[in-house]
């Protein structure tokens, strides 16, 4: 995760336990005790910006590692500005906002002090739209943000997988490969989108897709014949899509394709291109019989 990568280079290679976005709200009840400094956290997405109000995952490591190799997690809050009392020494502050997070050594006296942390993040908000402006519905769209990477596709670390429409994404600034997915064959739309430090970025891409409903029919808008298998193909003879029912509903992105549907010992075939944004029910006719000499059954 960038965040985390970023925050160790911060703490001088010190290596930090995995971190998420959950943890208890409460701190170590034996931190408060005795001979301890008053420390209070305070959280801004730039410097010079206004203070974050909450949201905030705040976590307090030891800077000497356990027997398990790791910094030991002494203390965690919930929230915005976060005041705790801690034993004097030093330690590793940890704040985390969304997948936006920074990490900063402190050191603890006896004296109240306050700790100012600058995560240098912004939001990304995401939408998607086919031709025309036309809305796709939201539950048949997500999104999948990775870093941004100079190798090849495939290649990106993921940083969150469905994310969903209008959502916003708390993210370190920087460059991140978004990978926009319209129902679950071949619709996708792959975009590197900056996020800006203090601000919400908000990108919109367009899909050059359709939603189509696929059916074998003894007449033009009759009903579906039942135990129909289906196959779909794209002009160079890849299958998109397999599956055995009445009807075969998909979205497929802009292009080519070939229907087989085989129902018994009869086969039937058909050629058809998908226009972006324009829903449609595709239907195979007695005419689209590969073996002219048999008939629907029936």
């Amino acid at each position: 995760m960038k965040a985390q990568e970023d925050a160790e280079k911060a703490v001088d290679g010190l290596r930090l336990p995995g971190l998420n976005n959950y943890a208890p709200s409460s701190v170590d009840g034996a931190l408060a005790i005795g001979d301890t400094g008053r420390v209070t956290l305070v959280a801004h997405l730039t410097e010079g910006g206004d203070e974050i109000p909450n949201g905030l995952v705040w976590r307090i490591f030891g800077t000497q590692p356990g027997p398990d190799d790791k910094l030991p997690l002494v203390a965690t809050a919930r929230g915005g500005n976060s005041t705790l009392d801690l034993a004097p020494g030093s330690y590793l502050v940890h704040a985390a906002y969304g997948r936006a997070g920074v990490t900063k050594r402190i050191t603890v006296g006896s004296e109240p002090m306050r700790e100012d942390l600058f995560l240098d993040a912004g939001g990304l908000k995401l939408h998607a739209i086919l031709p025309g402006g036309v809305r796709i519905p939201q539950n048949q769209l997500r999104f999948s943000i990775y870093e941004a990477s100079e190798g090849a596709i495939g290649e990106e670390t993921l940083i969150l997988p469905d994310v969903e429409p209008g959502s916003i994404v708390r993210l370190n600034a920087g460059t991140y490969h978004v990978v926009a997915k319209y129902g679950a064959m071949n619709a996708v739309i792959r975009s590197d989108i900056r996020v800006e430090a203090g601000k919400l970025t908000e990108a919109t891409v367009e899909h050059r897709a359709a939603d189509l409903t696929m059916k074998l029919v003894r007449e033009p808008g009759g009903e579906a014949i039942a135990d129909t298998a289906w196959s779909v193909l794209t002009d160079t003879g890849e299958i998109v899509y397999e599956t055995v029912s009445a009807y075969a509903a998909m979205v497929l992105a802009e292009g080519d394709y070939t229907i087989i549907a085989k129902n018994r010992d009869r086969i039937y075939q058909r050629d058809f291109s998908v226009v972006p944004g324009r829903n449609q029910d595709v239907e195979l006719l007695p005419d689209d019989l590969l073996d002219t000499r048999t008939q629907l059954p029936d």
